[in-house]
């Protein structure tokens, strides 16, 4: 037991390591941080904007995260807020452009990253992670049982 949770630590933090590290150097050329791919991606989902309650939902932060990342991207003309406390933030012009690169780039890490599994090895690979972090929210929530 103690072999298979080394394994999936490992593999876990290595693959987190190895992607903020890929993230970082596509967002070099925004002067940006690789956290604020996620950002840009998630918001180009959504045309019409979105709360940043909603935002931080999809994307697993917090809402200092969330407010520090928007600022940023707001400042860098990416990203406007609308409706004041409590409106929406959308992707200006530029964000969108600035997305659509982001995301072609993400679809080939990801493309390379998969590269030697098949449809059927990926479909299970992504229902076991799934079922992982399903897994680990409850007992991060309700505790490991006795």
């Amino acid at each position: 037991m103690i072999e298979r949770f080394e394994r999936f630590s490992l593999a876990i933090a290595e693959i987190s390591r190895c992607w903020h590290k890929l993230a970082g150097e596509e967002m070099k050329v925004y002067e940006l941080k690789g956290a604020h791919a996620t950002y840009l991606t998630i918001l180009c989902r959504y045309p019409e904007g979105i709360t940043v309650p909603e935002l931080c939902e999809i994307s697993l932060k917090d809402k200092s995260d969330a407010s520090r990342m928007l600022a940023i991207l707001e400042k860098k003309g990416l990203v406007r807020k609308e409706g004041g406390y409590g409106g929406t933030v959308a992707l200006t012009a530029a964000g969108c452009a600035a997305a659509a690169q982001v995301q072609q780039r993400v679809r080939r890490a990801v493309e390379a990253a998969g590269d030697g599994l098949s449809d059927e090895e990926r479909a299970a690979f992504y229902r076991a992670l799934e079922a992982i972090a399903r897994n680990l929210r409850t007992l991060s929530r309700e505790g490991i049982p006795e």
